[in-house]
């Protein structure tokens, strides 16, 4: 709808915005709906205390990145940035000469916004819902906890991965755009004594190798603006705050840390690898692991138009794109004991049938020498091997005992269930809002 929304004269534009509220409306009604009829509200009780710990350690992680992103976003200058060339990317070649060969509607296609970060989150969010419904097996919540600790790990890969080393940006304009009014535009102090005097002088690089110190004398560059800002002094040295009075004259705050607003837009530098394919792509993974069919497919597709397009909006390098592919499925199998289940105890009978087969060369033999008290002896071992095992994990009491626990529990975990259901959509509504101001991000970038 939002694609289509717009470019018709029967759809308004702002069709699409109406739409999504009401449709979020429509699931968040079934869900409550179909609550009292889950059965399964204490396994989601039991997992939820990994969601939320999942849930911390993920937005831990991207409040860590939202600092790095900064960080090396503007420890070179601003000027750096702008004087600093793309480099070469082959995928962004073989995009445009595409261009010149395919059908002009299936290049529109390919340009085309077909789907965002908010809408992969709803994907996802569709499928944990989808548990009550019974669609998927439970926990949930679980699959919450898994999908909330890949994005974690993927954070921490990703903030190591660009920190690492510097890459320039795609589009070599966005720091003078975004940050030119509140960070420096000239390099750190770290930069100027061991980046910027061999940048370009082979000489001294080539004595820096054989001495392995950084020896060059320093450029006098302005001194470092140092702000109070109390208990997170610390972030000074990596966020490089700019006096603010400098632009917006005396009145202004000089330097507050509530003036200097971190946006969670993503850096100007390159981030490798992408977030929001490897997020994307991560939503494809669980889709494809609960319907690995035709479903699954076409959430893949979407993901491979996503990627393409980030390389062809100059948002990504395309290496950034295809380490994200990958990265994906790898974390997500890593990460799989979160929502792996212990397989159910055998049935007696089972048991049973497994214990002889265990004893066929035992049997077998007695029965060939006639000894009937051998055969007898090893199905009462059998047996009694059988009980063990068929009563392993049910020690806590009897069928009807668990009955009556079951019964007693569901008093208190619908209530539960419910209140879940509702702070799921709170945080849900809360990705979206930002989802939605990162797709602002174009803006800072044209």
């Amino acid at each position: 709808m939002e694609f289509v929304s717009g470019r018709t004269d029967w759809l308004p534009r702002s069709f699409a915005s109406q739409l999504q509220p009401g449709l979020w409306g429509v699931l968040a009604i079934l869900a409550l709906f179909e609550a009292p009829r889950y059965q399964h509200f204490a396994e989601e009780f039991r997992a939820a205390p990994k969601f939320f710990a999942s849930l911390l350690f993920m937005v831990a992680m991207i409040g860590v990145e939202v600092v790095i992103v900064q960080f090396v976003t503007v420890v070179l200058g601003i000027d750096w940035h702008s004087d600093t060339a793309p480099l070469p990317d082959t995928g962004q070649w073989l995009l445009l000469s595409l261009n010149d060969r395919l059908p002009t509607p299936i290049t529109a296609l390919l340009r085309a916004r077909l789907v965002e970060m908010h809408d992969f989150l709803m994907l996802f969010m569709l499928l944990a819902f989808s548990v009550l419904f019974r669609c998927i097996p439970p926990p949930g919540i679980g699959l919450g906890a898994r999908y909330c600790f890949t994005i974690a790990l993927s954070r921490v890969l990703r903030f190591l991965t660009f920190a690492s080393t510097i890459l320039p940006a795609v589009r070599p304009w966005c720091a003078a755009a975004r940050f030119g009014s509140t960070s420096p535009r000239h390099p750190h102090p770290w930069a100027q004594k061991y980046f910027v005097p061999y940048a370009r002088n082979h000489d001294l690089l080539h004595q820096v190798i054989e001495t392995d110190r950084a020896f060059a004398p320093q450029v006098n560059y302005p001194p470092e603006f140092s702000p109070d800002w109390g208990v997170l002094q610390f972030l000074v040295d990596f966020l490089r705050p700019m006096d603010a009075r400098v632009h917006h004259g005396a009145a202004a705050t000089s330097g507050a840390f509530s003036s200097f607003v971190i946006r969670p837009y993503g850096g100007c530098n390159d981030l490798a690898f992408s977030g929001h394919i490897i997020t994307a792509a991560l939503t494809a993974c669980a889709w494809q692991e609960a319907f690995p069919g035709w479903a699954s497919a076409m959430v893949w597709g979407l993901v491979f138009h996503s990627a393409q397009r980030e390389v062809r909006e100059r948002q990504h390098y395309s290496v950034d794109v295809v380490l994200a592919l990958y990265l994906a499925p790898l974390l997500w199998r890593t990460t799989k004991f979160l929502w792996s289940r212990p397989p159910p105890p055998p049935s007696k009978r089972e048991a049973l049938g497994l214990a002889l087969s265990q004893r066929e060369s035992v049997l077998t033999k007695a029965l060939k020498d006639g000894d009937l008290s051998a055969v007898r002896e090893a199905v009462e071992d059998a047996e009694k091997e059988a009980e063990a095992v068929s009563t392993a994990g049910c020690k806590e009491g009897t069928d009807g005992d668990k009955a009556v626990r079951d019964e007693q529990m569901n008093k208190w975990l619908l209530p539960f269930g419910i209140g879940m259901i509702l702070v799921l959509f709170v945080v849900v509504l809360t990705a979206f809002s930002v989802a939605d101001e990162g797709g602002g991000f174009l803006k800072w970038r044209s």
